[in-house]
Order: structure tokens, then sequence, then C-alpha cells
């Protein structure tokens, strides 16, 4: 395949492009910085965007476009700038790319990340694809972002609307975040630890993404999330004895709104999200369980306590 990948040197753009580039894909990698580009993937070909214009002929002979591009939506408070900054990043971005594809790219698929938290707080309803939008900044966001990727299904390209779980990587999203702090043994679970948090290891993250790229069952929503979603108390339980420490460290509700503002939305609302177009086209996942897919990510030996 001919693919282009906006957002390449994140975390998940950087393993999805070193896979297609593994097995012998032609890559071109979009960011902001050649000589950054350059030095990530000698053996793809760099393009040059300001995160809204894409040099026309980036685009030629293009199969695939996979648009991972967008301002990280935790790690700062959700004042109104910064709100404004993580939509626009994505839905102007988006509006752009499919403007730039019309005429140049006939068929072909766009594959656009989006996010679970397009379903809002739902307990413990399960949520599928069919499932309909939530409510919340970030509902509002993945909705208004979706329906520009869909834009392109008008002149002839497949789209696929990739929610995202919690991406399990060492080197980047929340995972990275929380191993500090579960390091000291200062974690432990979120308010009342019983929302569902819908998980999903990075190879998966790739490997669902290139199932999508190359599988014409695949179009509109897909749950990127493993098969065994758990709450966020046993997550906490089982991050905590993979590294070896204690987890008895409650954050209260109350007292995460009061230091995250309208952002504690986002953790402590309830997603119990399974991948059914996942399932529907067989994609066989490599990592289904929680405790065995930490201490990949992790590097770490996993007991057979761990695996209960």
């Amino acid at each position: 395949m001919r693919v282009l990948i906006t957002g390449a040197t994140g975390s998940i753009g950087r393993r999805l492009a070193a896979r297609l580039l593994a097995i012998g894909d032609e890559v071109r990698v979009v960011g902001r910085d050649r000589e950054r580009l350059s030095r990530a993937f000698p053996s793809a070909t760099p393009v040059i965007w300001d995160g809204l214009h894409l040099p026309a002929e980036s685009l030629d002979g293009v199969d695939v476009v996979f648009h991972l591009a967008g301002e990280p939506v935790a790690g700062h408070r959700w004042t109104e700038a910064h709100k404004r900054r993580v939509r626009e990043s994505r839905v102007e971005s988006t509006r752009a790319i499919v403007a730039s594809m019309r005429g140049r790219m006939i068929g072909g698929a766009l594959v656009c990340a989006s996010a679970v938290g397009i379903y809002g707080a739902r307990g413990d309803e399960v949520l599928t694809e069919a499932s309909a939008p939530g409510e919340g900044f970030l509902a509002e966001v993945c909705v208004a972002w979706e329906r520009e990727a869909n834009a392109a299904a008008t002149f002839g390209t497949r789209v696929v609307n990739a929610r995202m779980g919690i991406v399990l990587d060492r080197d980047g999203g929340a995972l990275a975040r929380m191993l500090p702090v579960f390091r000291t043994g200062l974690a432990g679970r979120l308010g009342d630890g019983k929302q569902w948090m819908p998980w999903i290891h990075i190879d998966d993250v790739v490997g669902l993404l290139i199932h999508a790229a190359k599988n014409d069952a695949v179009t509109g929503p897909m749950n990127v999330a493993a098969p065994a979603v758990v709450t966020n108390a046993e997550f906490t339980r089982v991050l905590a004895r993979t590294l070896g420490r204690p987890a008895f460290f409650a954050a209260p509700s109350f007292a995460l709104r009061a230091v995250l503002g309208e952002m504690a939305h986002m953790i402590l609302g309830s997603q119990r999200v399974v991948p059914e177009v996942a399932k529907r086209t067989h994609y066989v996942f490599r990592h289904t369980e929680l405790a065995e897919a930490l201490a990949s990510v992790l590097e770490l030996p996993i007991t057979q306590q761990d695996r209960a």
C-alpha cells in the first residue's frame, strides 16, 4: 500500500509507520519538522504541513490516509483556550484533509482517529459501535470530528472512525503519565473505582488500524478497545500488582473535580465499550487480558497469580 500518516511522530503514529515500513509499504509521514521526520523515519517520505494544509502532491497515488493528529486532551486543565485547541486540531484538520483528498484520491480509505469519549459517561451500559453518542465536551468533539471524516464518503472513499480507548504504551498516552505515580506506591482508584475503563495494548491499536485499512468490510465506527474491559478499581489493582507496589490511596471524586475541573468527567466517566466490529471482521487480538498486556508493555515477567 501507499499510505500517508498524520501525527506520525506521536506514540501511535511512530509505531504504525514502523510496522508498515517493516512489511514493505510505501509510507509518507506528515509533520511540521522535516529534520525530525527524516531522523525518525529514514526510509519514509517526509511531508511538511502547518496542521491544516497538505501539499497537494502528497496525496498522489495514496491508497490509505491515517489521520492521527490532534492536540493532547489530558495533561492540561480544560480551560476554554485548551478546549478550543482540542476541538480545532481535530475538527478543522480533518475538514482540511478531506478537502485536500477531494479530486486527488478517489476510492481508497480514510482511517481517522476518534475516541470512546463519543459515548459520554454511560454507567454499566454495554456500548457497541451502534450505540448513540453521549453528552459532554469530548462527545461533542468526537461527533463533529467524525462528521468531517465521513464527508470523504461523498467521493467514494471508505471511512473508518477508529474510536480509541486507553492505549497501553509506556512511551506515551495515559499509561506513561500513570507510571511515575504508581511506582511511588501513592496511587489508588479514582472516585469509587466502579467506572469502566476500555483499554487496549499499543500492538493491537496498530493492528486494528492496519486491519481497518486493508479490510473493506470495516466501515464507519470501529471501537479500538480490548474485549476484556475492566473497572478503574480492577485496572488499579492489576497495574499496582504488575509493578510490585501498593495502591491504597483512593482519590475522592470531589477532590478530582476540585483539582481538575471539567476534565474530571473524563476520568470518572464510565464507558463499557466492546469491540463488536473487530470481532465481526475476524480481527485476532494479540493481548486480551489486562495483566498480560501490562506485563508486555512494561517488559516485565507475568506470574501465574497475575493471570488469575
